[in-house]
Parts: structure tokens; C-alpha cells; sequence
């Protein structure tokens, strides 16, 4: 029997809720296909610094690169938003991602079909939705300096290298193979020079690879589109905060951002969570829609350890308690038969995985 190391980091609000829940999901499927996953938690974000003092202990960046992959919930809340900057939730996290070296963010948005009335937008808008943002994750302006704010002036800088772009770009374009065969460059070449440097590198990419139907898009004009048309999109490569902007504006795309999950991975290790916060406002309440992260889950095993069949095991199982009408509180007004709780989502996806196999 295969076994796994799998690093566990349940963090700040409904994270340790939604992160349970996965665990539940992971349980069934390595059951039902004969793999065996081995967890060790760690702490990082708000619980971290209330432990330790650091939102990032030593400990879990070694842990982390240590495991075949890692599996995370949420951080951050108010009750850390006084601390200095540095030793906030989200500083932890930025940090994180730059230890572990992990550039690529994949956030993909699908639509289900059972909540296709769930979104804003009009149902044949949506309906076949089925994109991926590739997000470069640990450059761009929030990781450039110089960085200040005196009280009175404040800057960030944007900057990337011209090799930080060349993998992410191969990154985007290798997916593009596998999928549609249709890349969107977003930038702002027209008015940021980094931008275009980025459209100029990517088109030197794109000629290693001419299958690929190449396209660029200014960001201001591809949050419209994504509103507009999002099926004309297929593969979306960009940069670190337009990638973050897109990213949940695609969410609500398809409905709720309770949905969507997403990896993070690079040349040590590779992050799987949701891409939603911590929403310490209903942490406890067992409200939160844990789908995104059992989403995530499935990521982490179709990704990082090779098994396709379970990942695509848990997404039949949550497609199914979609379609028999299971919905969490977020979603209720959506076709729901039954409103379940966070853990009840868990032990119906996870009971689908017995009954499917």
C-alpha cells in the first residue's frame, strides 16, 4: 500500500471547521483506493502567534517542505489586525509562500450545473464556465521593494524578473496543452513597464509552443470580460494582484467563493486550500461550506501524489450531494432539499465516496 506524508495546517476561523472536513473526505477516498495518508499538523497565522509569538514558526516551514504535500485552511481575523506588520496572520502567509518557493497559484473556476442559479449573472452566461487563473504568486508588488508608509507617503513597488515570468508563463502554457489548448496573458502593458516586460516575455514563451492560441488582455478589460463572456476564457496567466482580483471576481462567477479551491506549488512542496478567508464571523457556527477545501483536497491528490482516480472520486461524490440537493447555509436558497451543516457536508461527500466506488 502507497503512503503519504501529508503536512496539515488548519489555522484561524472556520479554518480548522473546513480543513476537518477534508481530513473526513481524505479518510474515505485513500480507503476506497488503497492508499494510506499520514498527517502531522502545524501552526501558522493567528493561533501560531498566540502559541509561539511568530504567525510562521521555523518548525512548520520545515515540516512543510519535508511532507509530499500540504493541506491548509484559512488565517487571519480582527483580533490580529493591531499587531505590527510583521507579525500579522497574512505576513506569515505572504512569508510562507516565499520559503517554500511556491510561484504557481492554479485557481480554476468551474461551474456546477446544479448551481448554475446560484451566481449573480445570467444562467446562459455561465453555463460551461470551466477556467483556470495560473496566478505567479510570490513576486510582483507584494514582495517588491522598496516598500514604506511614514504617515504621510507611502509606496510599493512592482517588479519582476525576467525569469520569474518564464516559469510561471511555461506553467500556463503546459496547462494550456492539457486543457483547450487557449492562453489570456492579462497586464497593463499600456501603462506599467513591468506589464510590458511580461507581454514581451510571454510571447517569447508562447513560440516554444505553437499549438497554444496565445491572446493578451489589459486587466481593467478582463475583469469586464469575466463578467461579460467568461466562456471565451480558458487558461488566464497573470500576475500576483491582478491574479488575486480575478481570482475571486471568478468566483462569483460561478456562485459562491465557497466553491473554489486552489494549489500553490513550486520546486520544494505544493500548498493546496481554498482560495476564501478565515471568516471569523461565522467560525463555530458550522456554516461554512467546506467544498472548496475538500475542492483543494482533490487537487492535492490528482497533483501532488498521482492519484487521479481518488481525486476524481471526491468530485463525483460532491457533484452528487449537489445534485441530490445537499446545500450549506450559504447556498440555500439554491435548489436545496436538505441545509446541512459544515460537518454534515463532510460525512455526506465522504459516505458518496463508499457508495460510488
Amino acid at each position: 500500500m502507497k503512503e503519504y506524508n501529508i503536512s496539515i495546517i488548519k489555522g484561524d476561523g472556520i479554518g480548522p471547521e473546513i480543513v476537518d472536513e477534508a481530513i473526513k473526505v481524505l479518510d474515505a477516498v485513500s480507503y476506497e483506493c488503497n492508499f494510506h495518508l499520514n498527517y502531522k499538523e502545524y501552526l501558522m497565522g493567528g493561533i501560531a502567534y498566540d502559541v509561539t509569538g511568530n504567525p510562521l514558526p521555523q518548525e512548520t516551514i520545515t515540516g512543510v517542505i519535508n511532507s509530499d504535500a500540504c493541506l491548509f485552511g484559512a488565517i487571519g481575523g480582527a483580533k490580529w489586525d493591531k499587531l505590527p506588520r510583521d507579525l500579522r496572520p497574512e505576513s506569515g502567509l505572504l512569508r510562507f509562500r516565499k520559503e517554500l518557493a511556491v510561484f504557481a497559484n492554479l485557481r480554476p473556476a468551474v461551474i456546477y450545473d446544479e448551481l448554475v442559479n446560484a451566481s449573480t449573472l445570467k444562467a446562459e452566461v455561465i453555463e460551461g464556465v470551466d477556467l483556470m487563473v495560473v496566478r505567479e504568486l510570490i513576486g510582483g508588488i507584494y514582495f517588491g521593494e522598496p516598500r514604506a508608509n511614514d504617515g504621510q507617503t507611502a509606496y510599493n513597488t512592482m517588479v519582476y524578473t525576467k525569469d520569474e515570468i518564464v516559469r510561471i508563463a511555461k506553467v500556463a502554457f503546459d496547462l494550456a496543452m492539457k486543457r483547450s489548448r487557449k492562453l489570456c496573458s492579462v497586464d497593463k502593458a499600456n501603462v506599467l513597464e513591468v506589464s510590458q516586460l511580461w507581454r514581451d516575455t510571454v510571447e517569447e514563451i508562447a513560440v516554444d509552443y505553437p499549438e497554444v492560441e496565445l491572446s493578451h488582455m489589459y486587466v481593467d478589460n478582463a475583469a469586464m470580460q469575466l463578467v461579460r463572456n467568461p466562456r471565451q476564457f480558458d487558461v488566464i496567466l497573470t500576475g500576483n494582484i491582478f491574479g488575486d482580483i480575478l481570482s475571486d471576481t471568478a468566483s462569483m462567477v460561478v456562485g459562491s467563493i465557497g466553491l473554489l479551491p486552489s494549489a500553490s506549488t513550486g520546486e520544494k512542496t505544493a500548498i493546496y486550500e481554498p482560495i476564501h478567508g478565515s471568516a471569523p464571523d461565522i467560525a463555530g457556527q458550522g456554516i461554512a461550506n467546506p467544498i472548496a477545501t475538500m475542492e483543494s483536497a482533490a487537487m492535492m491528490l490528482r497533483y501532488s501524489l498521482g492519484e487521479s482516480k481518488a481525486a476524481d472520486l471526491i468530485e463525483l461524490s460532491i457533484k452528487k450531494a449537489l445534485q441530490d440537493g445537499y446545500r450549506t447555509k450559504d447556498l440555500a436558497s439554491y435548489d436545496a432539499k436538505h441545509v446541512v451543516t459544515t460537518a454534515e457536508m463532510g460525512e455526506i461527500v465522504a459516505n458518496y465516496i463508499h457508495k460510488l466506488k
